[in-house]
């Protein structure tokens, strides 16, 4: 899967720098073309010629000074133009802050800069460091990019104590590293998807939603993104990621226009978004202010178009919808009925009454009905591995 592919690795200056020898030998191993560029913080902790020796390569030290006699004098276009895949390994705070702000002062900054390939960031430090909000900040500021984070383990750190900020095990590594070589299977597929809870004002300060963070309808579009179609996501909530058309919006009208927009290009539409069944009739200008003398407020509703059957009843017969049924009773009941009244391909139904399969958490337990088959009951797994598994079954088709 590795053979002769450019892997640029940018070590910067932690202390588990010297387990990123072990990346270098294994990527060797299996065929890989490694180049190995450093900070002076990093060549405090290893040498460059210790990962020169593993490489068979010059190890790249400085923007300014040629390696050799033949070598170029601005390396970092040329590593920039080589490169296949970028790996940060281990990710101090301090280089996560200069990519997340464009800052460009050494040869690993600059590089990481001119680079167009791929990036892989492995964060390691300490955990009071790692959990502090201008890292926080810098990291959600890469995932936005489109640069993937691969978050650091729990264990025992170098200064003594156990906490969050380790650098995941060399195994982890590796096969993150195997992914994004991954044969990009949704390669030209067209894909969209809604995501969150829609929101309907009341008020210039009030609207009625519902629970949902979104985080099915995310993990959706990451796997198709990382499969490698092209992705436009339609949400509510401010998606933890890049590298896909992203719009937002707020209320249900607002999804519709959008998706009339663009399903008729789209290949695959999956609305995993909570749309709200109602909406009020009428949106006061100014904040409703409440009387004493009034016990009961009444706001007048009226339904939202029904999206998911309004797009459905256009598609063609190439085109491939799946809607979301998420129920508190009678689960298989009611996602049948949607299914057939509809026009989706398939309907993936959840009970959003149960704590951990439901809104707003990591987990999800899926069945998956379709017509003329008995529906597919889907263990509790994290939301993403349902979005691996419904493309594995997509593609299965």
């Amino acid at each position: 899967m590795l053979k002769d592919k450019h892997i640029a690795i940018y070590v910067t200056g932690g202390i588990a720098a010297y387990k990123s020898l072990n990346i270098v030998r294994a990527l060797i191993k299996q065929g890989a073309q490694v180049q190995v560029i450093m900070t002076k913080s990093a060549q405090e902790f290893v040498t460059p010629l210790t990962f020169a020796t593993l490489s068979q390569r010059p190890v790249i030290t400085d923007n300014f000074k040629p390696q050799t006699a033949t070598d170029d004098f601005i390396p970092h276009i040329k590593l920039a133009l080589w490169t296949d895949l970028a790996v940060v390994v281990p990710a101090t705070a301090n280089i996560i802050g200069k990519m997340a702000n464009g800052l460009a002062d050494d040869i690993v900054s600059t590089s990481l800069l001119a680079t167009k390939a791929p990036k892989l960031v492995f964060p390691a430090m300490n955990t009071d460091m790692y959990e502090n909000p201008a890292v926080e900040h810098n990291l959600q500021t890469l995932k936005q990019m489109g640069i993937q984070i691969i978050e650091p383990e729990t264990g025992f750190l170098a200064e003594g104590m156990t906490g969050k900020g380790r650098l995941p095990e060399l195994d982890v590594i590796v096969k993150a590293i195997q992914e994004q070589f991954a044969e990009k299977k949704l390669k030209g597929v067209k894909v969209v998807v809604t995501a969150g809870g829609t929101k309907e004002a009341i008020d210039p300060v009030r609207f009625i939603g519902n629970r949902s963070s979104g985080k099915m309808g995310f993990a959706m579009a990451k796997i198709a993104r990382d499969l490698g179609a092209e992705v436009t996501l339609i949400t509510t909530v401010a998606a933890p990621f890049g590298g896909m058309n992203i719009i937002q919006i707020q209320t249900a009208d607002e999804m519709m226009k959008q998706l009339k927009d663009v399903f008729p290009t789209t290949d695959v539409l999956i609305m995993a978004a909570a749309v709200a069944d109602f909406k009020p009739v009428h949106v006061a200008d100014q904040k409703i202010k409440k009387n004493d003398d009034e016990d009961i407020f009444t706001i007048k509703l009226t339904k939202n178009p029904d999206i998911l059957q309004t797009i459905a009843a256009t598609k063609s017969k190439d085109q491939f919808v799946v809607g979301f049924a998420a129920e508190t009773q009678n689960l298989l009941e009611n996602a049948e009925k949607k299914l057939a009244k509809k026009n989706a391909d398939v309907i993936l139904a959840n009970n959003v009454a149960q704590v951990d399969a439901g809104f707003n958490v990591d987990t999800n337990k899926i069945t998956l009905l379709q017509k003329g088959h008995q529906p597919l009951v889907w263990p509790l797994m994290s939301k993403e591995d349902v979005a691996k598994k419904f493309w594995k079954f997509y593609l299965s088709k």
